[in-house]
């Protein structure tokens, strides 16, 4: 079950990327990141009403809380990385992400066996090199490196608050509205601080009607994903779960590869292979 749920968090998250990157071609990314977590609370608040979830709210919500905090710090941390490159760099180092819940797991006495522990050094370094890693070329700015650094130890925190805000599908339901709520109310206090100092908060055209449905898929794509993380990281080893949630950036670069026609690097295509490889390894572990 931790396979499949873990496998499923990093097909979602990596559609979630595919289209938010799309996305953020024609609109601003922190409006991107608001619009969608918008339209991804009110489907959940819909739901939380319908499942009676209010009934499990405690002070596990914190941990939620704590994530719709994290999440928009880091994803924003990670645009403004992509943004001063280059993204051969950016991207493959946002994979250390890994390393904060593989931590964690570590430390409440998680042992991998031999099989698994081959199985996370093999997928790990086959999601960096699918991620095209540019090892010559244009020089890598300090700040692109701390900015990148900073993204990845936010997404590995949202990994563990998100498993620890609930212990029920309902529960986790509630949980998930919290958490965007909270990614909602961050996002729009930056965007407003943007707007202010100059920065537009939509593209030339405006927001169309028509790309609603592309916000929403974003938006819910990502809601499933931490959905899907959580049932993964508490019914099997956290190891295992964090290590195949990270093949996203894999994901999306096969989403490219089908819609958009990018041709994959050689080093990409043997980071594919690895990672498959990891993958067995870890399921049949």
């Amino acid at each position: 079950m931790t396979a499949l749920f873990a496998l499923a968090t990093s097909l979602l998250w990596g559609l979630a990327d595919f289209g938010g990157g799309l996305l953020t071609r024609r609109t601003p990314a922190l409006t991107v990141v608001v619009v969608s977590q918008t339209i991804a609370a009110a489907v959940l608040g819909v739901i939380v009403l319908a499942t009676g979830g209010w009934s499990e709210a405690g002070p596990r919500l914190w941990f939620a809380v704590a994530a719709g905090v994290v999440g928009p710090v880091a994803l924003l941390s990670f645009y403004q990385a992509l943004a001063l490159g280059p993204m051969g760099v950016v991207s493959p180092l946002a994979t250390l992400s890994v390393a904060v819940p593989v931590s964690v797991g570590l430390f409440l006495g998680e042992r991998p066996g031999p099989a698994q522990l081959a199985g996370i050094a093999v997928a790990v370094l086959g999601v960096v090199l699918a991620g095209g890693p540019q090892l010559r070329g244009a020089p890598v700015q300090r700040r692109a490196v701390l900015l990148t650094l900073v993204a990845a130890l936010g997404f590995g925190t949202v990994f563990v608050l998100i498993t620890e805000a609930s212990t029920t599908v309902t529960g986790l339901f509630l949980a998930l509205f919290v958490q965007r709520v909270t990614n909602v109310a961050v996002g729009g206090a930056a965007l407003y601080v943007a707007v202010r100092r100059g920065a537009p908060a939509l593209s030339g055209g405006g927001l169309r009607r028509s790309s609603l449905p592309a916000f929403a898929f974003v938006g819910l794509a990502d809601v499933a994903a931490n959905g899907t993380y959580a049932v993964a990281a508490q019914h099997g080893p956290v190891t295992v779960a964090a290590v195949l949630a990270s093949l996203y950036p894999l994901v999306t670069a096969l989403a490219a590869l089908g819609f958009l026609r990018e041709r994959l690097r050689a080093v990409q295509a043997a980071g594919a292979g690895l990672a498959l490889v990891g993958t067995v390894l870890l399921a049949a572990g």
